[in-house]
Parts: C-alpha cells; structure tokens; sequence
C-alpha cells in the first residue's frame, strides 16, 4: 500500500532501505521516544524493519521525500485490540510538519480500511508528540499509562489519546463525488 501527500510519499520498505532507514533512525533522542526500537539502533536492526511482514489491516510506511529518500516512519499497530499510529521522523527533519502530514496520511489509510476509532500515545517527557496528536485531532483519554520503551530498558509514562475517525470525517467530498 501506498499513500501520497502534498510533500510525502508514503510506502513499504524494502531490504534495500536498510542504510536510509539506519541513517534516519541512528540518534538517540528519536530513538527513545520510540516503543519498539532499541538503542543503540544498528544495521541489523534496520534490516530487521524493513523486512517485517505488512498486515494489510494495520499497514506501515516509511515516510520518504521524493528526492531525498528516507526520513521516517509511520503506521499502524494493535494495542489491547484497538489499531494505534505511531511514526517518527529524524531530527534533521524536526519542525517542518512532516511528523503531521506522515501521520494524517497514515489516518487517511486507516478511514479506507474502515477503522472507525484509533488511539495513540507519547511519552510524557516528549510533547512535540501530543501536539502533533492534537494537530490530527485526537483528544487525550485522561489516562497515563506505562508503555515499556526498548531503548530506555524500562516502563515509561505514557500519556494516552483516541481518535473517533468516523466522528472526524468531512463528508462533503463524498456529497460532491456524488
């Protein structure tokens, strides 16, 4: 599966990815704000992501600019049984909004699967994050959680959102399709 947007190609990795995905991921404030991913992140590891399987109910991307190549990742997971977004993008490319458009991508996906709610979280001592959330339109649940982080060796603080998608969706563009 594939997604574009005004600046991002969205799209599978590939074993050939490996160095891009290590040379946007090699740093360690990026890395530790991430659940899954270790530190520090190796080539093997890159290797590793961009040879997991793609489950078509819950797809990943990496987040490409044309012409620049890899400058991060974003997709869905399961958490208790709800789809939940995640992404990263390397800090070279912090600050420009591409965290938000990866992820509205990634949200426009989710609405063509037929998700109708998805959750996400951020650690707490990261807040770039809950902004980006909150750009998307998710609305904090009131609930902290533990999320384990990989990288950090221990439970985080995890401050929890939901996204009710079919509350979200503008159905004028299905009205002037029509």
């Amino acid at each position: 599966m594939f997604h574009r947007s005004e600046r991002l190609f969205l799209r599978p990795a590939f074993p050939e990815d490996s160095a891009g995905i290590l040379a946007a991921i090699r740093d360690e404030e990026v890395v530790r704000n991430l659940a899954r991913a270790p530190w520090p992140y190796e080539l093997a590891d890159a290797r590793e992501f961009a040879a997991l399987p793609q489950d078509k109910r819950l797809p990943h991307f990496l987040v490409t600019i044309p012409g620049t190549g890899v400058i991060g990742s974003a997709g869905m997971g399961e958490r208790e049984g709800v789809p939940e977004i995640g992404y990263w993008i390397a800090r070279d490319h912090w600050g420009r909004g591409y965290a938000t458009e990866a992820a509205r991508g990634v949200l426009h996906v989710a609405r063509m699967l037929g998700h109708r709610r998805i959750t996400a979280g951020h650690f707490t001592d990261n807040p770039a994050s809950g902004k980006v959330l909150r750009k998307l339109g998710f609305v904090p649940t009131g609930r902290i959680g533990q999320r384990f982080s990989l990288a950090r060796g221990r439970a985080v603080d995890s401050v929890e959102y939901g996204l009710d998608l079919e509350a979200d969706m503008d159905p004028a563009p299905f009205a002037r399709a029509a």
